[in-house]
């Protein structure tokens, strides 16, 4: 009971005392260990100034959409507005889009509309190339880093050359079977080219990622232009569809009722002079015939204008409340990855020499 009573627990501000201890001791260490830091921030800097050098800028360019998410049938639209005059009769019925601008993301990087870039003029800041985008993008320079890793696969495909059979056939492109150069062409794009959409609000923005900063606006503005087709395509598909098969109807509807309307005049004529019974029952028949056949013929004729008018109402609207741009300034900075080297020299440095080489020598030690 005694030696409780004279057991004192440690006070905060002894705690606090050996916490500042250790962080002076450690303080200390590291200013005896300041000309191995120096040394190791100059080859930091040496590296990240040969790594920001070698680097080959990148230039980002982001337009910014605001696409039409979808349309009530019920807002008095075009084929609303047509229906109403036109009667019930030509109401087709409205569904929900098969595909909208929520799609971008995907649509954007799949391999058809990849390969349909492939033939976008572009022309470089200094006006020195101007060719397609596919060409363009063999010109582009890969970092020291990417050509050191590709150079065993280069040398093999170099030897392979050598032995192989030279032909003469220009290889067309297969969207089905891809070589590997368009392959690997088509997975550059995909990462350089992305679109993403904010669910709350329907913003798509769309990034494109390029070594020259007008080819950058240029393929961007390329890529807004063939995403707004390519979502307007597939939103007035099925429209057309049944405008196409409407024109066709209306066609042999209209040429039943001409025929209809024909044999009716031609047995009138005939028979104007005859006051028969089975003569007048006949007539009523062609007659009964003619009406039913142009009752047909202006049904598939009010839903054929409405059909017309959905096309047009089917069209999203795109608003393109930023477009692109030629950017002034590259993507990535070659300061921040200077300065990123030199921090990394610094703290792989000090760790080492603070944790590392004691771990070590205490690991020997008991060995």
């Amino acid at each position: 009971m005694e030696e409780n009573k004279n057991y004192t627990s440690p006070t905060p501000e002894t705690e606090n005392d050996e916490f500042e201890i250790d962080w002076m001791d450690l303080l200390r260490r590291i200013i005896a260990i300041r000309k191995t830091l120096y040394k190791a921030a100059g080859i930091g800097l040496v590296l990240g100034i040969i790594i920001a050098l070698s680097t080959p800028k990148q230039y980002t360019v982001s337009v910014t959409l605001a696409p039409e998410m979808g349309s009530d049938s019920k807002s008095g639209g075009l084929a609303s507005l047509a229906s109403s005059f036109l009667g019930s009769g030509g109401n087709l019925g409205s569904s929900p889009d098969a595909l909208n601008a929520a799609l971008s993301s995907e649509i954007v990087s799949s391999t058809p509309f990849l390969l349909e870039l492939f033939d976008t003029r572009v022309q470089t800041l200094d006006g020195e190339l101007d060719t397609t985008l596919v060409a363009y993008l063999d010109e582009q320079r890969g970092s020291w880093m990417g050509t050191v890793l590709a150079a065993p696969g280069m040398a093999i495909g170099f030897v392979k050359g050598l032995f192989a059979e030279e032909t003469d056939t220009v290889a067309t492109l297969n969207p089905f079977q891809l070589t590997k150069k368009e392959s690997q062409k088509v997975e550059a794009l995909r990462k350089n080219i992305l679109a993403e959409i904010d669910k709350k609000t329907g913003i798509t923005t769309l990034s494109v990622t390029l070594q020259d900063s007008k080819v950058t606006a240029m393929v961007a503005d390329s890529v807004v232009a063939k995403l707004q087709q390519y979502i307007i395509n597939y939103r007035i598909a099925k429209a057309k569809e049944d405008c196409a098969y409407l024109e066709q109807l209306y066609k042999e509807r209209q040429q039943e009722y001409y025929k209809a309307q024909q044999r009716y005049a031609h047995y009138v004529d005939a028979n104007k002079s005859l006051v028969l019974q089975s003569v007048r029952t006949e007539q009523e028949r062609l007659q009964n015939d003619m009406n039913l056949a142009f009752q047909v013929y202006s049904q598939v004729a009010q839903q054929l204008q409405v059909a017309r008018a959905k096309i047009q109402e089917e069209k999203p609207v795109f608003a393109v409340v930023e477009p692109a741009t030629v950017p002034l300034q590259a993507s990535n900075s070659r300061k921040m990855v200077v300065i990123g080297m030199v921090f990394l020299a610094l703290v792989g440095t000090a760790g080492w020499k603070l944790f590392g080489e004691p771990c070590l020598h205490q690991f020997r030690n008991n060995n």
